[in-house]
């Protein structure tokens, strides 16, 4: 089966900058997408970054030009560089990636103080 453990999350003071893993793990074969998601206390889980086996990036509107999604083949991991965090970036960021079916990390705490 396949196994998504993310790492990185912490606390970084606003303007701060992180930097998030996934590593995937079972049978990998043939990813269509891997992404990431966060979901904010209270709140919807939402959409942070993915992309296709094609290539094509897609970003949340609230992250556009702050944080890069990015992968190694090699490793079998993602990664997600989040730079000029904000507050309301504050949540759980979860790993995706989509093979036959979808599979989802135990997600890493990221708190952005003010």
């Amino acid at each position: 089966q396949v196994q998504l453990v993310e790492s990185g999350g912490g606390v970084v003071q606003s303007g701060g900058s992180l930097s998030l893993s996934c590593a995937a793990s079972g049978n990998l074969f043939s990813i269509d997408t891997m992404g990431w998601y966060r979901q904010a206390p209270g709140k919807e889980r939402e959409l942070v970054a993915t992309t296709t086996r094609s290539g094509s990036v897609t970003y949340g509107d609230s992250v556009k030009g702050r944080f890069t999604i990015s992968r190694d083949n090699a490793k079998n991991m993602i990664h997600l560089q989040m730079n000029s965090l904000k507050p309301e970036d504050t949540g759980v960021y979860y790993c995706r990636i989509e093979i036959l079916n979808e599979y989802w990390g135990q997600g890493t705490q990221v708190t952005v103080s003010s």
